[in-house]
């Protein structure tokens, strides 16, 4: 089996999604959807999923009204039964998988003598097992074509540290290890495993952490980076465009930041 097209590399992997199957974890908001609607409109079709219910649903729709393939799907990533239900339901109604882009998370703000045990495990829980229990589950159809690609979305947190976030970075800094180990581990069955690292983006949440006096404006934050303004959705997600493509079929197990210059880790 292959997934490749008329266009495609010694990798397998096609430039323009030609319908193949991409699945993004927490693609109905923020980061997680504007990777859904870039890669719909690079042609694929997009798998959303996200554990709140009928926000996967709205996020396909919308995509289709801008004219993309998405569907919606609710599982929490963190339970890996709803994870494996959902992997199975997409095959069986859109067909293998062709990418995986491990972006749902949570980032709670809490001192870190605060922090309460089943917090800092609820954390884990959803950002790095949760990419464990996505990635395990939909890896067997990317080895089974003999190409795919792998995007783990992670966070400067994890290369700079950051106050009132320990297990935030902690969780994210598992992801970029999570990454070089697969990258050599499957490299050479025609899948590769990326991290982008996203820093000063502008999503909802940010908006809201924002709005309670936690962290400064969008104007005040672009004075200190290099570019001169914070970061958008559309700026990770072109990004990912670019790792699932045929040109980054030489790239794996490496971690792109995307941070407008901010020079860290």
């Amino acid at each position: 089996m292959t997934v490749a097209n008329e266009t495609s590399t010694d990798a397998g992997v096609a430039t323009a999604g030609a319908g193949r199957v991409a699945v993004v974890s927490g693609g109905a908001a923020g980061i997680g959807y504007s990777i859904a609607d870039r890669l719909a409109k690079d042609g694929f079709t997009v798998a959303i999923l996200t554990r709140t219910e009928g926000a996967a649903e709205d996020a396909a729709t919308e995509i289709e009204r801008t004219g993309g393939t998405a569907r919606g799907y609710r599982a929490d990533v963190s339970d890996r039964a709803q994870v494996d239900a959902a992997l199975a339901q997409i095959r069986a109604e859109l067909g293998p998988v062709a990418v995986l882009v491990a972006n749902a998370a949570v980032a709670p703000n809490k001192a870190f003598l605060d922090t309460t045990l089943d917090e800092w495990e609820n954390t884990l829980r959803i950002n790095l097992t949760g990419t464990f229990n996505l990635v395990q589950s939909g890896l067997p159809d990317l080895l089974a074509a003999g190409a795919g690609r792998v995007v783990l979305i992670s966070s400067s947190s994890a290369q700079r540290g950051a106050p009132r976030m320990a297990a935030y970075a902690s969780s994210k800094g598992g992801q970029l290890a999570l990454t070089k180990a697969l990258a050599v581990e499957f490299s050479k069955q025609g899948v590769t495993v990326n991290t982008v690292v996203p820093s000063s983006i502008d999503t909802p949440s940010v908006e809201k952490k924002r709005a309670a006096g936690l962290i400064p404006s969008a104007e005040e934050m672009g004075k200190y980076i290099p570019v001169g303004r914070v970061g958008t959705g559309a700026d990770i997600a072109g990004a990912v465009s670019y790792l699932v493509s045929d040109d980054a079929s030489y790239v794996t197990g490496q971690t792109i930041s995307v941070n407008g210059g901010s020079f860290i880790g």
